[in-house]
């Protein structure tokens, strides 16, 4: 009896653990700049990481990178991926953003300064967990959340933003 309750509990901890890390988002992203279609000048995050495993319902992500003309930048955001605004630390264009889960592979992004929206974006990881795309507008850009390669069409298109694609780690 000791033994199938040992067995059981492992069994459970084992299917809990595997459910809690299979959040397509979790873990550490590289810049893959070959890739990416980035403004010139751009600012640009060479590595994110999203960490939910010790918050709870909360995630962090922390990213560093540089801005246009080479100063390193790190920010960090504290939050939910509930479409509520939370406050982010280090980032020279906005102290706020949202984000919004639209599906298990999918996230809507809102940056603000104030109130003022000043980026939208979507982030969208690969069915295959390795790769992550993240497009961003400026604020007068529409986005729609359900076409998921708008980051292709708009990056043809003059000030229509930039997609970054990054690699898992």
């Amino acid at each position: 009896m000791k033994t199938k309750t040992i067995v059981l509990s492992l069994g459970l901890i084992f299917v809990v653990g595997g459910l809690h890390a299979a959040d397509p988002f979790e873990g550490t992203w590289k810049l893959n700049e070959s890739k990416s279609k980035l403004a010139k000048g751009a600012d640009k995050d060479t590595k994110i990481v999203y960490n939910g495993h010790s918050t709870g319902d909360e995630v962090t992500i922390t990213a560093d990178g540089v801005e246009g003309e080479g100063t390193p930048i790190h920010t960090e955001w504290k939050g939910k991926f509930d479409g509520k605004d939370y406050a982010v630390t280090g980032d020279p264009d906005a102290d706020k953003r949202s984000y919004q889960k639209m599906n298990e592979r999918t996230l809507f992004m809102t940056a603000k300064k104030g109130n003022e929206i000043v980026s939208r974006g979507m982030i969208v990881v690969s069915a295959d967990g390795k790769t992550q795309d993240v497009m961003l507008a400026p604020a007068g850009t529409a986005i729609s959340v359900y076409n998921e390669k708008w980051g292709k069409e708009r990056a043809k298109e003059k000030n229509g933003g930039n997609k970054a694609v990054y690699d898992k780690q």
